[in-house]
């Protein structure tokens, strides 16, 4: 648990994605669109991935994968992030968190 709050802390918004994982894609193409530079987490070419994972399914992510991360917070995965995109309550979370300036 310690390595994943390490891990989010990094950078504004932090994805952790397995690189064969379609809705993961969706998601970052997402981030990337609106000109976010997400940290990626990609679990299944990184070692410990599947113990990270897990992790992941503790803290309330289900499925476990995509989840994102902005501002350090549990957002959800692709479920909640197309929800809070429908909503117009991303773009704002992300100019908070400082991944979006303009």
């Amino acid at each position: 648990m310690d390595r994943v709050n390490k891990m989010v802390s990094e950078r504004p918004v932090v994805i952790f994605s397995k690189s064969s994982c379609c809705m993961s894609h969706t998601i970052k193409t997402l981030f990337c669109d609106f000109g976010v530079n997400p940290l990626v987490h990609e679990l299944d070419e990184i070692p410990r991935g599947r113990d990270i994972e897990q992790a992941l399914s503790r803290l309330g992510c289900s499925p476990s994968l995509p989840a994102v991360f902005i501002g350090g917070e549990l957002v959800g995965g692709a479920n909640e992030v197309m929800s809070l995109h429908l909503d117009r309550s991303l773009i704002p979370m992300l100019k908070k968190a400082g991944a979006l300036w303009v």
